[in-house]
């Protein structure tokens, strides 16, 4: 698909949002563990956004299927990662820290990288 469209590939520097979410990880277990998987999930639920977006708004139906198709893929993972936390942990503590971890994603977020990024 990208051949198709002549678009060159190049490394691309990851804008700051991944790396200061994750910097919320706390550094003792089962917290680390906790914070990992809802950071994580976080992460995969806003490339899901993203992704649900170019889908929505793409005019060519090639490109937006092939957005769609990411998209499932990004709602599974972080699915995957909200069931784990709610196995491991107590449903009120997932909660409290995907509370805590939202309003640090916001605030990071309202200062948005200027380069365009799915997964970061």
């Amino acid at each position: 698909m990208v051949r198709s469209r002549n678009i060159p590939l190049a490394p691309l520097a990851p804008p700051p949002y991944g790396a200061s979410l994750k910097t919320q990880v706390r550094p003792k277990e089962p917290e680390r563990f906790l914070d990992s998987l809802l950071v994580t999930g976080l992460i995969e639920a806003r490339s899901h956004e993203r992704l649900e977006l170019l889908a929505a708004h793409c005019p060519e139906p090639e490109l937006a299927k092939f957005y769609r198709g990411l998209m499932a893929s990004e709602a599974r993972h972080y699915g995957i990662y909200w069931v784990l936390a709610a196995t491991y942990f107590h449903k009120e503590i997932v909660m409290q820290r995907l509370d805590e971890l939202a309003i640090v994603e916001s605030e990071l977020l309202a200062t948005l990288h200027p380069e365009p990024r799915i997964h970061s």
